[in-house]
């Protein structure tokens, strides 16, 4: 068994207990194997556990993964491992550039409004409706059809209205059939929000993720041209809810989220 490994849940994208979305951060001071941290996700079984290896003299490594497998980028994890990073790790700085696997250099600074990560914008390519599975259609909702989608890590489809997003019941069963993220979107009626989400992964072992920063790199550049603003203001409609800040440039998303730790431990491996 090695030393006990230090970690931190927090909840993401919400300044109360028990909302937004929760992640686990493990802030390491010696590399992990790969199967090791996969075991570990899997143990703590949340949408996305997230490892931060510090490095003598080099901005710290970020990895995220899920139940099943290393995912290349992660929103709500990345804020929650910043959140650790300047409380617990480091208190006395207002930013972090994590490097990544996938990504890149990702950096986070402190907020106003909590903290703000710099990510990359991926709206993808527009896809046929027709061209998309039937199924996958039908078993998001069979009471109404996207009039848009996109395609980029994760399949973006486009409703009428924001009260068919809240209404949507997925067969997940069916969805496991299908192995893209899905993010169903609409225009929001609330004038407090610009648009509002979900995401949909029934094969990652989370069928539905609470609040889903990832998922923003293909939503904002969209809601930014149709909606012809480069700040705006989402919500993701899931149970437990969470609210985000957008800036959208050419290249980058900022996002902005608040976080609280809820749970600190130790585990024995």
């Amino acid at each position: 068994m090695t030393n006990p490994l230090d970690f931190w849940q927090v909840d993401s994208f919400s300044d109360q207990p028990f909302k937004g979305n929760p992640a686990a951060v493990f802030i390491l001071h010696e590399e992990l194997s790969d199967e090791l941290m996969q075991n570990i996700a899997i143990e703590m079984n949340l949408s996305e556990t997230a490892f931060v290896l510090i490095r003598e003299g080099q901005n710290p490594l970020l990895r995220w993964f899920t139940p099943m497998f290393e995912i290349d980028l992660c929103g709500h994890a990345t804020l929650a491992s910043a959140h650790i990073y300047m409380t617990e790790v480091q208190p006395d700085l207002n930013e972090v550039t994590f490097e990544t696997k996938f990504v890149g250099p990702l950096k986070v600074d402190k907020a106003d409004t909590g903290y703000r990560m710099d990510f990359p914008s991926r709206l993808g390519e527009r896809q046929e409706i027709s061209d998309i599975p039937e199924f996958v259609i039908d078993a998001i909702t069979d009471k109404a059809k996207p009039h848009t989608a996109y395609k980029s890590r994760d399949l973006m489809l486009v409703y009428d209205n924001e009260q068919i997003i809240h209404d949507i019941d997925p067969d997940f069963n069916a969805l496991m059939k299908y192995k893209d993220f899905i993010i169903v979107t609409a225009k929001s009626n609330n004038p407090k929000y610009d648009f509002i989400s979900r995401f949909f992964c029934a094969d990652d072992g989370i069928a539905e993720d609470p609040v889903t920063g990832s998922a923003h790199c293909t939503l904002a550049p969209y809601w930014a041209d149709r909606l012809e603003k480069t700040d705006l203001k989402a919500y993701q409609a899931s149970k437990r809810g969470g609210e985000l800040d957008l800036k959208v440039t050419e290249e980058r998303i900022l996002i902005t989220g608040k976080a609280v730790t809820v749970i600190n431990g130790k585990m024995r491996v």
